[in-house]
């Protein structure tokens, strides 16, 4: 076994001897400490991206939460990833919902989480963003505070605040664990929130000369209809693109079903969001970014989700249960994909075969 196996190896019988969370803030404390064994790897420029006026070292991305805070964007590059996205961030502080909240799944390689946007709020965040001596690419996941009277508001107010600081911003309306969150995924509420959004953008845009890219986070528990829905008014409203998606309350592919509530994220997610992914690059068309997310934890489940449309990939799950070298692993291993292919760039096989799985069917 290599090194790196073996850190996987110890590393996980250590942190699951630890309820979730608590191993969750160990991780954070390690990166933040630079206790970690673990180093960016030389970047292979085969695997550099440019897409949304963006340069990433590489496609992979640590997805929103689990740096909700923003205490530890440059440490996740240092270990390997292209890029990070912080958040979800609320204007308000709030706890989330009562613990215990996550639950790992560790035959299926899947985690079923009720967190509920809990974090410390835009101030806490934007203090942390505003010190940062790192350069690479962080993005900014923005939502609502559960109580908010104007949800809408609440997105505004994330994007006027962490203008100067994004790289990108996410608008996350995905999430099933606030409760009627996902209902802004409906046209006539989703043609608002993106109308409202659009125009605070143009106003910073014009404040600071800089254009900062705007992606709508999607739920893959939707229907072909909702999704013609939804890439009609990205596509009106003049969105750089989305992310697809988040976890789902399907608990398809488990093999045995804890009866906890929350999102199921993981291997089990993989061919529900790749399917998903394809079908909103089939309406979205070549030009917009997409970013394929849900059970990647490997090379291959990588590139399957660039072959089916993804400019990049995120992942969160898979880090869980591969430990902190997973980003360096992976770009080995497409290093090799790309090698076995003989392919010039990653980007050479986006959407190869996105008809493939734009062909299947949505998991009921």
């Amino acid at each position: 076994m290599t090194a790196g196996g073996l850190w996987e190896c110890a590393g996980r019988w250590l942190t699951f001897r630890f309820e979730p969370e608590t191993a969750h803030r160990m991780a954070i404390a390690g990166l933040k400490s630079g206790a970690l064994p673990v180093r960016a790897a030389t970047p292979d420029p085969r695997l550099a991206v440019t897409t949304a006026g963006l340069t990433f070292a590489n496609p992979l991305g640590m997805a929103a939460g689990f740096d909700k805070d923003a205490e530890v964007p440059d440490e996740l590059l240092g270990i390997g990833f292209g890029f990070a996205e912080v958040g979800t961030t609320t204007p308000r502080p709030q706890p989330g919902n009562p613990r215990p909240r996550i639950f790992r799944l560790t035959r299926d390689h899947a985690v079923i989480n009720r967190l509920g946007f809990n974090n410390q709020g835009h101030d806490a965040a934007f203090g942390r963003l505003a010190a940062r001596r790192g350069r690479g690419v962080v993005g900014v996941n923005i939502g609502a505070n559960k109580d908010a009277d104007d949800r809408i508001a609440d997105y505004v107010t994330g994007l006027r605040r962490f203008y100067t600081l994004a790289s990108y911003f996410t608008i996350n309306i995905s999430s099933p664990n606030t409760p009627g969150l996902r209902d802004l995924q409906g046209r006539a509420q989703l043609a608002d929130l993106l109308s409202r959004i659009g125009e605070a953008r143009a106003a910073e845009e014009e404040i600071h000369k800089r254009v900062v890219p705007v992606f709508l986070k999607i739920a893959p528990d939707i229907t072909e209809e909702g999704l013609d829905d939804i890439v009609a008014e990205v596509m009106d409203k003049g969105l750089d693109g989305m992310i697809v998606s988040n976890t789902t309350l399907s608990r398809t592919g488990i093999s045995a079903d804890p009866g906890e509530a929350g999102g199921l994220s993981g291997k089990p997610l993989f061919e529900r969001s790749t399917i998903v992914l394809a079908k909103t690059r089939e309406r979205i068309g070549p030009l917009k970014t997409l970013i394929g997310v849900g059970g990647v934890d490997s090379g291959a489940t990588a590139l399957a989700k660039i072959e089916a449309g993804a400019d990049l990939v995120q992942l969160y799950t898979g880090m869980i249960y591969r430990g902190p070298g997973i980003a360096n692993a992976i770009n080995r291993e497409l290093a090799a994909l790309l090698d076995a292919r003989g392919a010039a760039s990653i980007s050479d096989l986006k959407g190869t075969k996105a008809k493939e799985w734009a062909a299947k069917s949505i998991p009921a």
